[in-house]
């Protein structure tokens, strides 16, 4: 399995098409339309395939630089994401993610992820790599990181999202496969898929749970460590300890898909 990061405007027409049947297929809702909405409003697209160059995933992203309450800041914000199930056993797509956004962000500027989910895979993917995210199950989120939430889905997605609820719906939701969307048993305890089953019970109409973190070394978990610096550990990249951020930021600063 191999990655590729490839701006949206080069994107091959192959390309493209696999990636439509691949969401097609396991996505009910998606139609051409739908889906070039999606990469019109994207910058990048990560692409994931096997030896055979048979697309088995990519997520497209829109990154871009905002300013908050006088702050400069890069957002990196996840659209149409999808992995098929032959190829969950590889963790190509989230170490190939991680070193994208290494590779893209902007060295002086703090960097978010804005992330919606419909399916508890991709909400999975932030304890699991993420030691701080919001929302979460055993901390209420606090008030300026929900601040911060509330004014990019605002900007992002418009009345489509609820602040209330933290949720978007969209006038024409894709809906995961029931292969997809359906929490195994043996899952139903762990406590980040229970959290994300009573934040967003619609999800399987495909309602989305709005999610941000702050992509920092120091914000990494041991497998995120490892996703981030490979065999090499050492993390140091941020000069500052989010706690100290807080401090420092004063007003509102702090210590996203589908599938």
């Amino acid at each position: 399995m191999y990655s590729q990061l490839v701006a949206i405007k080069q994107l091959e027409n192959d390309d493209r098409a696999a990636m439509y049947r691949l969401l097609h297929h396991h996505f009910s809702g998606v139609n051409s339309a739908t889906f070039a909405a999606d990469l019109a409003g994207k910058n990048w697209v990560l692409l994931i395939k096997d030896k055979l160059d048979q697309l088995k995933g990519f997520s497209t992203l829109r990154l871009y630089d905002i300013t908050v309450k006088g702050e400069p800041l890069s957002i990196v914000y996840s659209g149409d994401t999808i992995v098929d199930p032959t190829a969950w056993s590889s963790a190509t797509l989230p170490r190939a993610w991680i070193q994208a956004i290494n590779q893209l962000r902007h060295p002086n500027r703090r960097l978010f992820w804005l992330l919606i989910s419909s399916g508890f895979r991709t909400y999975r993917l932030l304890p699991t790599f993420w030691q701080t995210f919001y929302p979460r199950y055993d901390q209420a989120t606090p008030e300026p990181m929900q601040q911060l939430m509330d004014t990019l889905a605002q900007k992002q997605f418009g009345d489509n999202y609820n602040p209330t609820i933290g949720i978007v719906r969209f006038d024409q939701p894709q809906k995961l496969s029931p292969i997809l969307g359906t929490v195994p048993p043996e899952r139903c305890t762990d406590p980040h898929i229970q959290f994300f089953k009573r934040s967003n019970p619609d999800h399987s109409q495909g309602d989305e749970l709005v999610c941000l973190t702050e992509i920092c070394a120091e914000n990494l978990t041991a497998a995120g460590r490892r996703m981030w610096f490979g065999r090499n550990h050492t993390a140091g990249d941020c000069t500052t300890s989010m706690s100290q951020k807080m401090k420092v930021n004063g007003q509102w600063a702090v210590g996203s898909s589908r599938a």
